[in-house]
């Protein structure tokens, strides 16, 4: 598959809650390196639950683990609101969709914005891998069913 796909999350709702599954995040820098971040049992609530992000399991990889911070959080788009921020939507202050608390320790729903930027958080990036001012070139969400 070539391209951006975002499969959907009713569809990911249906497949974690009907098995179990593991997800990996593979990321690639401007440089030429690649980090995994691998974890465990991943699971995504329905609608009835804002698309919570109900687990992620243990956490292995080169990445670091920056999607735990948001375990128990309700996805939050531009136009609705969902994370625990006071002062602001944090969809719209970081350009992109995801479960975000206040605000975020990762966000592959971020602008596209190439390397290193003079802006705090706001394109796709992942905190343990190459921090909050560089966005990554590529990002890779898969899940796989497990026994």
């Amino acid at each position: 598959m070539e391209g951006e796909f975002w499969l959907g999350l009713k569809k990911i709702h249906e497949l974690t809650y009907s098995k179990k599954y593991e997800l990996v995040i593979l990321m690639d820098d401007w440089e030429g390196y690649r980090a995994v971040a691998r974890y465990s049992r991943f699971s995504v609530a329905g609608p009835e639950e804002n698309y919570t992000l109900k687990s992620v399991g243990n956490y292995s990889g080169t990445a670091g683990d920056s999607l735990s911070f948001q375990v128990g959080m309700k996805f939050s788009t531009l136009d609705v609101d969902n994370d625990t921020h006071e002062d602001g939507a944090c969809a719209v202050m970081y350009q992109g969709a995801w479960w975000y608390a206040v605000c975020h320790q990762s966000n592959l729903n971020g602008a596209y914005m190439r390397g290193t930027v003079p802006d705090f958080a706001i394109m796709m990036c992942w905190k343990s891998f190459k921090g909050y001012y560089y966005g990554l070139k590529t990002s890779r969400m898969m899940i796989r069913a497990i026994k």
